[in-house]
């Protein structure tokens, strides 16, 4: 719960330090004296939006720290997620906003993000107030307060998982589809590739070796003669081989007397061998020769056929390669993507199925929920003195939404014979404050916020409607911490705690404080409230009678302040 409010230089409060209690604060006080600015202060700790028109003129920077105890396990969750030590369970949130319209957020001390500090502060605090009744006006909210009232969120959860898992393949299908154009088009151009390159079957490195058996095909007599006529130097009649044979045996002849000549002997021999064999070699490659004008016609027209397709697609032949095998592959993952998206379709139409099922249930559930939304509201209501109210939940059935196919309005008539109607053509600014009261009652129980602020929730009152919303946010208030800002005596007279909120001038300036009232100080006020400012002893002797009552009801009822 909130333990302490401290607020410095926050528009017209200087400085304010306030300390609560558990149960039901009321603050009171003229119209103007600051009561707004204690909610703007609590929203600043709560991350909502602040402006620098805030600040106190004059002053640099306005701040604001709340003290909060007794905290949730949900809380104190969080902090351990965001690694924020939290010592004998308590938590302190802080704001401060400069005058030049920036502001520094913190959690027990450590700098945090607006953000951070928004997540914390709706488990800590809920603020309801005549923007409330604004939303309530609303139809769209209408469901979402029915969900909340419903309080099992399974349907919902169960729907919507399945819902994101239908938009998700509905989004891959779709994707799918409108590529799906431009795929035919990219397929047509592989298939071309495929078919044309295919039945040409290129084979790796022949362009090379048909160049080279074209030249040959086309030079084959030139290649005969000259390979024939280096054979038959090599090795004919009157060859270079017998040349070297008649020069070993001159050396042969003058070995005896010069015998330095062996080696050189050895070496021609070798020489002789050598040519030999090299003329054999030139003789086989001759006999291989192929003088078919044939071949050579066979070989230009396949050299041409290689050439007419490298135009075709623009390349050379190690690129006509690779085009075709990257075509293959690429017409194989186009198939697939035809697969994938056969199999989507079929996925698809079995989510559809079973999102259309989950919607149907999450319907039943609201209906019934319905039902009892408005046996709960309407009891309220009529303890609101609200006797002849009839409530009903109009529930249509539409098109599947992340939140359902349901589009709830909530209809009521507030008096006897008229039928019911849209609140926000039917309801008055009291009606409207009861209504949202009586939906705040019996939500109340559905979350776990610890401290409840109602700010202006009587606007429109007055009367016994007033004193029945006394009575109601007492009744609240013993199941968690309730503030509300209120104008009404009768429910004034009903909280544990009473502060007043006064404006006064100092040395030309004006400052509001905040005071915590005794008894006495209750009975002044709310005289004040009942007749004015210059209440008569009358009015003061009636508030004091007034808060003795509540009191001894207070304890009869085994209430009180704890």
């Amino acid at each position: 719960m909130l333990e302490q409010l401290y607020i410095e230089n926050l528009a017209v409060i200087e400085r304010a330090d306030i300390g609560f209690g558990t149960a039901f604060h009321v603050f009171t006080g003229e119209t103007g004296a600051g009561k707004s600015i204690l909610i703007h202060g609590i929203q600043a700790v709560m991350g909502q939006r602040v402006s620098r028109d805030w600040v106190r003129t004059g002053c640099e920077k306005a701040s604001v720290t709340a003290l909060f105890t007794g905290l949730s396990e949900e809380v104190m969750q969080m902090l351990r997620d965001r690694d924020i030590a939290c010592e004998e369970g308590q938590l302190t949130l802080s704001r401060e906003i400069r005058a030049d319209g920036g502001s520094v957020g913190r959690i027990n001390g450590r700098p945090a993000s607006v953000s951070a500090l928004r997540e914390i502060g709706m488990l800590l605090i809920s603020i309801h107030g005549q923007h409330d009744n604004q939303v309530l006006l609303a139809p769209e909210n209408h469901l979402r307060v029915l969900d909340a009232f419903g309080g099992d969120g399974s349907y919902l959860e169960a729907y919507q998982t399945a819902f994101r898992k239908l938009q998700a393949t509905a989004r891959e299908l779709g994707k799918l589809k409108k590529e799906e154009q431009e795929r035919r088009r990219r397929a047509a151009l592989l298939r071309t590739q495929v078919q044309v390159i295919g039945d040409l079957a290129p084979k790796e490195g022949e362009e090379e070796a048909l160049e080279t058996a074209l030249m040959q095909a086309e030079n084959a007599e030139r290649i005969l003669s000259g390979l024939a006529g280096t054979a038959s130097v090599l090795s004919g009649e009157e060859s270079a081989a017998d040349m070297l044979e008649a020069g070993i045996q001159s050396l042969r002849e003058i070995e005896d007397v010069c015998p330095d000549t062996e080696e050189l002997q050895e070496r021609l021999r070798a020489a002789v061998i050598e040519v030999k064999d090299i003329a054999e070699e030139l003789r086989s490659m001759a006999e291989d020769v192929n003088l078919d004008e044939g071949r050579a016609e066979t070989l230009r027209a396949r050299y041409h056929e290689i050439g007419a397709v490298k135009k075709q697609f623009l390349c050379d032949f190690d690129e006509l390669l690779r085009m075709y095998a990257q075509a293959q592959a690429e017409l194989e993952t186009m198939q697939s993507e035809s697969d994938r998206i056969r199999t989507l379709e079929e996925t698809k139409a079995k989510l559809l199925a079973e999102v259309t099922e989950k919607a149907n249930a999450l319907s039943e559930y609201r209906e019934e929920t319905g039902r009892r939304f408005v046996e709960r509201v309407t009891a309220e209501l009529q303890f609101l003195d609200m006797p002849d109210v009839v409530l009903t939940v109009e529930q249509e059935k539409g098109k599947l939404t992340i939140q359902g196919r349901d589009s709830v309005t909530f209809l009521i008539s507030a008096n006897k014979g008229e039928q019911p109607k849209p609140i926000s053509r039917i309801a008055s600014g009291g009606e409207l404050s009861r209504i949202m009261l009586a939906l705040k009652s019996v939500i109340a129980d559905r979350d776990s916020v610890p401290t409840l602020i109602f700010d202006e929730i009587d606007t429109g009152v007055s009367g016994r409607a007033a004193q029945k919303i006394g009575i109601k946010l007492r009744a609240l208030s013993r199941g968690r911490q309730v503030l509300c800002v209120t104008h009404l005596s009768q429910i004034a007279v009903m909280a544990d705690t009473h502060f007043m909120i006064e404006k006064h001038e100092e040395q030309g300036r004006t400052v509001t404080q905040v005071h915590l009232l005794d008894f006495d100080g209750r009975a002044e006020e709310i005289a004040r409230i009942m007749g004015g400012e210059d209440p008569s002893e009358l009015m003061k002797e009636n508030a004091r009678e007034e808060l003795k009552r509540q009191q001894r009801d207070g304890a009869a009822a085994g209430e009180g302040s704890e």
